[in-house]
């Protein structure tokens, strides 16, 4: 395991994959009607299959998929397991609900990373973390007329945690698996695309795109936010500050409802505002190593 000390370039290309995430709401939503596990098979083949294409001008690049049997467990596992744990919890769940619990898993990797060697958790790490956390919590229920904790609906919160603690966890377990090279992640989202496939098949009627904007959604959606983004967050979990990045990442639902109403498909409303002042205060204040140098 590597012990390089965290520096900034890396952590702002693992912000970068916060900001592609951003994209996933109005992409999908400009994807049609096609169902989530083929959606994923769809987006994670093109991903792993546009990084495959690059092999002939990067000679070495493919030597990266022969990774011990833990690299693999971890990989998969955190692409595959947190999203079908994901699909699960919105199948069996109000959104919401869902959604909330789904969004614990950046102020996990904060408190998760104080089990990696040579990482300090300090208090404004924590304070940044839970702001932002109360931001995200705006922004996903302020759309909905309540939230509602039903005992029927115990699977799907279930699986909504368990999906925040996976991802979490893998993006931990990435750190401490520092020496596994990003071309890795190729092969784990080919394994994730055909998990996916099987999942459609068993679950699920197929149904593809009705639209030329539909399919370049789906193509936009596995280079971007289900493709490059998984390359540039695997950066910087290994060799950013991760508890920045983890504080940082609740950007992402607030980034990704401002997209929605630049394209009409929601309104801006005061708690958005107030929700963007506290994601961004929280990230500030958990960035504060980072931004602001003490002079001895």
């Amino acid at each position: 395991m590597s012990t390089r000390k965290p520096s900034a370039l890396p952590t702002l290309i693992g912000f970068g994959a916060v900001l592609l995430w951003s994209l996933l709401a109005v992409m999908t939503a400009a994807s049609g009607s096609v169902p989530p596990f083929q959606l994923l098979a769809m987006t994670f083949a093109i991903g792993s299959l546009a990084s495959m294409a690059l092999w002939p001008f990067r000679p070495g690049a493919a030597k990266a998929l022969r990774q011990p049997a833990l690299a693999w467990m971890v990989g998969v596992g955190g692409l595959f397991g947190y999203h079908f744990l994901y699909f699960t919890a919105l199948r069996n769940a109000p959104p919401v609900e869902a959604g909330l619990l789904n969004y614990l898993w950046p102020m996990l990797i904060v408190l998760f990373s104080a089990l990696l060697p040579g990482e300090r958790l300090r208090w404004h790490h924590v304070a940044g973390a839970a702001i932002a956390l109360c931001g995200a919590v705006i922004v996903v229920a302020s759309g909905s007329d309540g939230l509602t904790i039903r005992a029927e609906y115990a699977l799907g919160y279930g699986a909504a945690l368990l999906a925040a603690i996976f991802w979490a966890a893998y993006s931990v377990l990435s750190r401490k698996l520092a020496d596994v090279p990003t071309d890795a992640v190729t092969g784990f989202c080919l394994v994730t695309a055909l998990l996916s496939a099987a999942c459609h098949l068993a679950l699920e009627t197929t149904v593809w795109p009705a639209s030329t904007l539909e399919w370049l959604a789906v193509i936009g959606l596995g280079l971007g936010p289900v493709g490059l983004a998984f390359y540039a967050w695997d950066i910087g979990v290994k060799r950013g500050d991760i508890q920045v990045l983890g504080a940082a990442s609740y950007a992402a639902p607030l980034l990704s409802t401002l997209l929605l109403v630049v394209f009409g498909y929601a309104s801006l409303t005061p708690a958005i505002l107030v929700a963007g002042l506290l994601i961004t205060l929280g990230a500030v204040l958990a960035a504060r190593d980072m931004l602001f140098t003490r002079r001895r």
